[in-house]
């Protein structure tokens, strides 16, 4: 979804006070309820493309002010800046991994933005003679403002490599197709994707799947390589506009395995990988509410889904009879199945226990048999990395904790020893015993306890600036990690916390469920009482809370700033979600059918029309005093699309009563997220803290 600005302009005079887009009389009636949006012109009739010259003019303006208000603070964005990059080990190299007969790394060169791909064969001596770049980001990116590899998959016989890019951050990604042994590029080239590419029938043949018009993945494609683009079969073609459609090979790769999801409902059919236009095996067929995906080992499927508790089950199943589930491992309250993964010998399955991560060894002759991996701190996170062959003897991990950096890890599966093979270093130097991490519980208004994830200095005295971060939704989790960045504010006296809040899956199915639909105002009062709770232990005072979510998690923010204005002593939005009412009545735009499980649709039930009017945070700026505030977007972001938070920046301008600073960024050349590359994303970091420094007067 490409957007169309002019990134080559020359410097314009500050601006001496705030842009005030202008308004324009708009409104739109429901269920007999009329809404009022004057500021609905900010979204080009054009889109995709966003050529209208008032709309560009007034978000350039924006960007002239954002750039006023923070040029004092440029000296400090430039420490902050360097700090953080410090921190980052600029010349840095992956720990091997083999698959099949080839060893497979990467490698950050110093100052690069991007990583080159590299591999060896597994029996050559380490000693560079006989390495193979086989994919240079740095050179593909070179005269690009933006930059982003998408899928990116070797040829079963090591020949091939197939890769995915986009390079204005709309999330359509063109795949080419390499020979390794050249260097040469064949002369395929596929436009439009938004998938994975899996090698099937011999390498001849790669799946993958379109973006439509509207960014939705509706269909699985089979391209046989030499042939032209014309020739390719649809394999599988998906009529719900709700649902998407992805591609990949079961564990031992003998399977195309083709599924269609929301976020609700899923179904998934199996196509042999050597035979991709062979018959098809529907595992079984969708039901609203039922999530399932599958894997198979020696003509048995094992299913991974939640038809008899929401926390999933592991269910088996012959192959010839698809739909006859058979328990393995019950549903439980206790523990939460997240994932599996099948290997030739055993198999893996991960989930969490009270939201921390466990990963277990269990084995296929011997079902009682149950071999947890046990990690050292009482707070982590800790997953399955990359074991990309079916026959594994050590199983790659990866772990790390808020005071822990990350490290890489093999787990000796018959031995049941760690090795660790790689820790993150900070060439600015890092000392753990400095600081302290704890995992707290704290009561929302209605008794739900919240876990809160808090690392700060041990030095750290009395109440103090607190970076408060959430989300909240889709039944994402978000993981007490460790974050290089962050010391940039832990350092200066901030306590940095996580609010797990409901939304997230953080603590089980449940979890995510109470705070989606009908009861999506749970989210909003759990990020409210953590903060509250924060204040009554001491941590913090009100007003000296810095809070940042991005895209739900924007929504998060703009939400919690209407209902609680005074706690906030700084806010940052990044691709909020905040027109959610026009965005969930607009079925033309990419997400929106595939939202409804999520949020309602307002278009059919006039119930979620007006929960989603109730809480939708451009709805509901109301003329009082809001925090200081820093907004971003994309102008190429298909997911949250740029006019969501202009809106709710033109409104809040119109309506705030106070005289804080509003000031929003909004990047021309980049998508949802944000700017490309590992040194250019930083910045947009170190801007955010400078901006938090500023407003809660933090000096240092």
């Amino acid at each position: 979804m490409q957007a169309m600005a002019d990134s080559t302009q020359t410097v314009a005079p500050e601006l001496s006070g705030p842009p005030q887009a202008s308004k324009k009389p708009h409104r739109f009636t429901h269920h007999g309820i009329t809404v009022e949006d004057d500021y609905a012109w900010l979204r080009d009739p054009g889109y995709p493309e966003v050529t209208d010259k008032e709309v560009l003019t007034h978000l350039e303006q924006e960007n002239r002010w954002f750039e006023t208000r923070m040029k004092p603070h440029r000296q400090r964005i430039d420490d902050l800046f360097a700090e953080m990059r410090g921190r980052i080990k600029e010349a840095d190299k992956s720990v091997p991994q083999k698959d099949g007969d080839w060893l497979y790394w990467i490698e950050f060169e110093e100052g690069a933005e991007y990583k080159k791909w590299w591999r060896r064969p597994a029996a050559a001596p380490n000693d560079g003679s006989a390495d193979q770049l086989i994919l240079d980001e740095v050179s593909l990116a070179d005269g690009k403002d933006y930059f982003r590899l998408g899928a990116m998959s070797v040829s079963n016989d090591g020949k091939l490599l197939a890769y995915a890019v986009d390079d204005n951050g709309s999330e359509r990604f063109t795949a080419r197709i390499k020979k390794l042994e050249t260097g040469e590029l064949l002369p395929d080239e596929i436009p439009g994707t938004l998938s994975s590419l899996v090698w099937v029938a011999g390498d001849r043949g790669l799946v993958y799947s379109l973006a439509n018009e509207q960014w939705r993945t509706d269909n699985a494609r089979l391209h046989w390589l030499g042939d032209p683009l014309e020739k390719d079969v649809e394999l599988y073609h998906e009529d719900d506009d709700g649902f998407r459609v992805g591609s990949s090979l079961s564990s031992n790769e003998k399977w195309l395995i083709i599924g269609a999801s929301d976020h609700e409902t899923s179904e998934a059919r199996l196509i042999r990988a050597d035979d991709p236009l062979g018959p098809q095996i529907l595992v079984k067929p969708r039901v609203k509410g039922v999530e399932y995906d599958v894997d198979e080992r020696d003509g048995v499927l094992y299913i991974h889904a939640n038809d008899t508790h929401e926390n999933f089950r592991l269910a088996t199943a012959p192959l010839d009879r698809p739909g006859e589930w058979t328990t393995l491992i019950a549903g439980s309250d206790e523990f939460y199945l997240t994932g599996l993964d099948l290997f030739r010998d055993f198999y893996v399955i991960e989930g969490r226990v009270r939201g921390l991560d466990r990963i277990e060894v269990r084995y296929y002759d011997d079902p009682a048999r149950v071999e947890p991996i046990v990690f050292p701190e009482a707070s982590y996170s800790a997953g399955l990395s990359n074991n990309p062959e079916w026959h594994m003897e050590k199983l790659r991990l990866s772990y790390e904790s808020m005071v822990m950096p990350a490290s890489v890890q093999d787990y000796d599966v018959a031995a049941r020893t760690l090795e660790t093979l790689k820790v993150q270093e900070i060439p600015s130097g890092y000392d753990a015993s400095l600081y302290t991490t704890e995992r707290l519980e704290v009561s929302a208004r209605d008794g739900t306890a919240i876990p809160v994830s808090i690392v700060y200095r041990r030095d750290r005295r009395g109440p103090g600036p607190l970076y408060l971060y959430g989300y909240g939704a889709y039944g994402i989790a978000i993981d007490p990690g460790f974050s290089t960045a962050s010391l940039s504010l832990v350092d200066r006296g901030f306590a940095y916390a996580i609010a797990h809040i409901r939304g997230g899956d953080d603590l089980g199915r449940a979890w995510y469920k109470a705070g989606k639909l009908e009861r999506r105002a749970n989210t909003f009062n759990d990020f409210v009482d953590v903060a509250k709770g924060l204040i009554e232990r001491g941590y913090t005072l009100a007003g000296r809370i810095a809070i940042a979510g991005g895209s739900a998690g924007g929504e998060l923010m703009g939400a919690v700033i209407n209902s609680d204005p005074s706690l906030w002593g700084a806010v940052v939005a990044h691709v909020p979600f905040v027109d959610v009412l026009c965005t969930m009545l607009d079925e033309s735009l990419p997400l929106t059918p595939g939202e409804w499980p999520e949020w309602g649709n307002p278009i059919e039930d006039k119930a979620a029309f007006e929960l989603i009017r109730s809480y939708s945070p451009y709805d509901q700026v109301k003329a009082q005093a809001y925090p200081p505030l820093m907004v971003t977007a994309g102008l190429n972001d298909p997911r949250v699309t740029y006019w969501e938070p202009a809106k709710w920046v033109a409104r809040l301008r119109e309506l705030k009563t106070d005289e804080n600073e509003l000031i929003f960024k909004i990047n021309m050349g980049a998508g949802h997220g944000g700017k490309s590359g590992r040194f250019e994303s930083l910045k947009e970091t170190a801007e955010e803290f400078a901006f938090i420094l500023w407003q809660l007067g933090v000096e240092g």
